[in-house]
């Protein structure tokens, strides 16, 4: 399971050091992709298959499952990890998410969220400040 929270800095090549514990669990092959909220979602390829065909599943009948199933798989792109761990992030995503020099990785159990460090912060306040309703929330359900 993929948790914590980390801040890191693109190199001068703008490559992206993937914390050894997701390394370990993601592998060597990822996929990454726009997320929601403005950061990049990153998976192992076994977790982007389950995405994918989950997507694919969808009817293409409905405009907002043909939107998502656009935005998760035209903006994927598969990458390769080095051997020093680190991961190149294509322009268009580092575009998409904002990401500048300083960016927080994030581990949401099947995949890391990429985001800059400032939305990030901001981001986090907001949950943070909300926490209680959606927790209530989550109760209703039966989750918590």
């Amino acid at each position: 399971m993929l948790i914590g929270e980390y801040l890191h800095t693109l190199d001068d090549k703008k490559r992206l050091s993937l914390p050894s514990k997701f390394r370990k669990e993601l592998g060597s092959k990822l996929v990454v992709t726009r997320g929601l909220d403005a950061c990049l979602f990153v998976f192992s390829e076994k977790a982007w298959k389950k995405i994918a065909d989950r997507l694919t599943e969808l009817p293409i009948g409905q405009a907002d499952t043909r939107g998502l199933g656009r935005f998760l798989l035209a903006g994927a792109s598969e990458i390769d990890v080095d051997s020093a761990g680190r991961m190149l992030i294509p322009d268009y995503l580092k575009d998409f998410a904002g990401l500048k020099n300083k960016v927080v990785l994030a581990g949401v159990s099947d995949r890391i969220e990429v985001w800059n460090d400032k939305q990030w912060d901001e981001y986090k306040r907001r949950i943070e400040h909300d926490a209680d309703k959606m927790a209530e929330k989550l109760g209703e359900l039966g989750i918590l």
